[in-house]
């Protein structure tokens, strides 16, 4: 069942949003050769909680963490620990979720760290830029499918990949809700975009194969041939006036 929600609720979701994207902002400037991946999660942890949040994933299913943190090949669900040093040349996708007041707010950045091969970079150019231009869909009157199609279709113009078994999503008081949002598929197809329908948008997508598998700790996916993956996500709310990115962070594009 697809919730539409109030102004008031919005408006809680507007400050969990806010949270994430400050707190992604100051990952982003962390991330640097030698960091491990458990200093990004603590400080996040520390961050989110000292300014008036909680982290959502942290026991979520018995997740022991409070961000994702997917390495190159690791598409999503990247577990963080003491033993994993970022290095020159990696790239890190950070995915992050607080609430506040019991709302979400959720988002995702692949993060280049050093100097990063240039077939790398434009991976992670045109998986945030098919963010966007999946974000431009998410106006009243379309479908879901409409979002779909235009992120899928521009990945794929430049041979990259479309990761199927993992999708965007509702989002509120529960940090998954209906309806999910495949990054593949036709337009003209889905549930009706609505206003108040509240929305994560995140491309998922890889320098090969779009096919993944899940890593014995039940966690990790990575890609199946090895190849480096990118993920970019924002929450966005449907209004009557277009698509409004709640967890813009100051710095708009990552990726220049």
């Amino acid at each position: 069942m697809i919730i539409l929600k109030s102004q008031h609720e919005i408006e809680y979701i507007r400050q969990a949003c806010k949270l994430t994207a400050d707190t992604l902002t100051e990952l982003i400037a962390l991330a640097k050769p030698g960091v491990t991946t458990l200093e990004l999660d603590q400080f996040a942890e520390e961050y989110i909680r000292s300014h008036g949040g909680e982290p959502s994933c942290k026991g979520y299913y018995g997740y022991p963490a409070t961000i994702c943190a997917s390495i190159n090949d690791e598409v999503v669900h990247g577990i963080p620990n003491a033993h994993r040093k970022l290095k020159n040349g990696d790239v890190i996708s950070i995915d992050l979720v607080s609430s506040v007041n019991g709302y979400h707010g959720d988002s995702c950045v692949t993060i280049p760290i050093g100097k990063v091969k240039p077939q790398v970079m434009k991976l992670l150019k045109v998986t945030e830029e098919s963010l966007f231009k999946g974000i431009e869909q998410a106006v009243v009157g379309n479908r879901v499918g409409d979002i779909s199609h235009a992120v899928q279709t521009y990945c794929e113009k430049f041979g990259f990949g479309v990761v199927r078994d993992f999708v965007g999503h509702g989002l509120g008081r529960e940090m998954h809700e209906d309806p999910q949002i495949p990054n593949y598929g036709p337009a003209g197809h889905g549930p009706l975009l609505k206003p108040g329908m509240v929305l994560c948008i995140e491309p998922m997508i890889t320098m090969g194969t779009y096919e993944v598998h899940v890593l014995d700790d039940d966690w990790t996916a990575v890609t199946r041939d090895g190849k480096p993956a990118a993920h970019f996500e924002h929450t966005v709310v449907v209004t009557e006036n277009g698509p409004e990115i709640l967890t813009m962070r100051d710095e708009p594009r990552l990726i220049k």
